[in-house]
């Protein structure tokens, strides 16, 4: 059986989402939970782009040690510099570098004659070469450039060093049958293909990533890049964790391997989806709530007497468990911290103290705590900046009734550790909250989006918000959970704002070269 890489993009490729923002602790949480997944690389960034992102993929590089870290370069030297900084004290650093390729890219956007093309592409594949072991080289636009031309530039970045083509679907064109054909005629022309993996990478706009991903490893690639929960630019790319479970239910079809563990798949789609604050469609494959839900009374009957009859993928297999009752108000520290490292947090002991009250506090007031709330107060706790300025919220009290004026009263610290109090109203009881957090913070802001939805089921179920805004015209976004539907929405509010100052604490470290 052939093996095949798993590239995982969500942290880089996924991050460009729109409305998408996350922090550095984010990122390395979503990156140590690729880890345990299994991917063989994660692109953690684009070092080049901004302080934050070379920030980020350095701690990534210097933590994660079972996964190759790669990032991405422009074909610029100044641009592989950076990624060198960012990656240099990584377990197995690489760069991705790419460059576009097609008629209207080279004309339009490049403004780059072909032969100026290549010359630049093998110039900069011998410039990375010279700093990492590993540099995969991207032909932008491939499914659209011409292929005799693919071939003439393939064959002189081997030359240059590159160990590693990917052939990216950029904006989602082609069909199965085009893209393998692409890769047949790319390994039956150029000389030198045995010196190189061939990577694929697809996007979904017209809803055939997966399927094309699917035909290129058919067709000889052995490194498949997506994201997790098929995150990404405009449609997103192909969703990794539907391309896993592909390859394991159709083994007669696919005899090809891979390093991913299926049963954090959950886990992980839970996570991007928290952060990023994009909620997973209840029909989404894999992962949706409605993947194993069966409504039709043929299918229930079918289902109860062999689960085969309407469930090709078990629940179980993707790291669903049927019953995810934990701890109680009786469990003791102990039985929390073990619970916790069974669910792959590693907390400091500061952490795990201020995780295991937040517990104590959510089980007086709930009477069943699941799986999905741990879950929920885990990832806030450890992705909680410390020794950053910030606002926090004091108290709040919000009178609403159908014949009075939503009026909400909140009291603040702010980063000088001042409190300030105000009062303000509203057309409701979430805007008249919202108006008087916006009079105490004295930074421009202003809403775009805001989200509700539930952690789990049952009238006690934690609230989760999720808002997107810009605060000093830098757009962020935010999140907060509680079982009061207000407290998690002023958490939501003050957890965007405070991004900016943990954003500004980064950026001032040192520069980017």
């Amino acid at each position: 059986m052939v093996h095949v890489n798993i590239f995982d993009t969500t942290l880089r490729d996924g991050e460009q989402s729109p409305g998408v923002n996350l922090n550095q602790l984010e990122k390395l949480e979503i990156a140590r939970q690729l880890e345990r997944f299994g991917v063989d690389i994660m692109e953690a960034g684009f070092p080049a782009s901004s302080q934050g992102d070379f920030e980020a993929v350095r701690a990534i590089a210097r933590t994660i040690k079972n996964s190759s870290v790669t990032g991405l370069a422009r074909a610029i030297k100044s641009d592989i510099d950076i990624a060198w900084d960012a990656l240099k004290d990584a377990a197995e650093p690489r760069l991705h570098v790419f460059i576009a390729t097609s008629p209207i890219h080279m004309q339009y956007k490049l403004m780059k004659t072909p032969e100026q093309v290549v010359q630049t592409a093998v110039d900069m594949v011998s410039y990375a070469k010279q700093k990492f072991t590993h540099v995969e080289w991207s032909a932008e636009d491939a499914s659209r450039s011409d292929l005799d031309f693919l071939v003439q530039i393939i064959t002189k970045v081997i030359d240059a060093g590159a160990t590693v083509i990917n052939l990216p679907d950029t904006v989602g064109y082609t069909t199965p049958e085009e893209y393998g054909r692409m890769f047949r005629y790319i390994r039956e022309n150029v000389p030198n293909i045995h010196k190189a993996a061939l990577s694929c990478h697809c996007h979904d706009d017209l809803g055939m990533a997966v399927a094309n991903s699917l035909a290129a490893i058919e067709n000889g690639v052995t490194q498949v890049e997506g994201t997790i929960n098929g995150i990404g630019e405009r449609a997103g790319n192909a969703s990794l964790e539907e391309i896993a479970v592909a390859l394991n239910i159709r083994k007669d079809r696919y005899p090809y391997t891979t390093n991913l563990v299926l049963k954090e798949i959950k886990r992980t789609s839970d996570l991007v989806s928290r952060f990023t604050g994009m909620k997973v469609p209840g029909n989404k494959a894999v992962v949706g709530k409605n993947a194993f839900a069966h409504e039709s009374g043929i299918h229930q009957d079918g289902v109860l007497k062999n689960a085969l009859t309407y469930e090709i993928i078990t629940p179980e297999m993707v790291g669903v468990q049927s019953n995810d009752l934990v701890l109680g108000k009786h469990s003791g520290r102990h039985a929390f911290k073990d619970k916790i490292e069974q669910m792959g947090f590693e907390l400091s002991a500061e952490k795990l103290n201020e995780a295991f009250t937040t517990f104590k506090q959510l089980t007086d007031r709930k009477k069943e705590v699941t799986d999905e709330d741990l879950f929920t107060i885990l990832i806030d706790i450890q992705t909680a900046a410390v020794d950053v300025k910030k606002y926090e919220l004091v108290a709040f009290q919000v009178q609403y009734g159908s014949a009075n004026l939503p009026t909400a009263t909140v009291a603040l610290t702010t980063p000088d550790g001042e409190r300030v109090e105000t009062a303000r109203t509203g057309s409701g009881s979430v805007e008249a909250l919202y108006n008087t957090l916006e009079a105490l913070i004295k930074e421009r802001i202003h809403l775009t989006d805001f989200t509700l939805s539930s952690v789990g089921s049952g009238r006690d179920a934690l609230a989760e918000v999720h808002v997107k805004m810009s605060v000093n015209d830098t757009n962020v976004s935010g999140r907060g959970s509680s079982q009061d539907v207000l407290e998690a929405s002023a958490k939501a509010f003050i957890n965007a704002v405070n991004r900016v100052f943990f954003n500004q604490t980064i950026a001032v470290k040192e520069p980017v070269l």
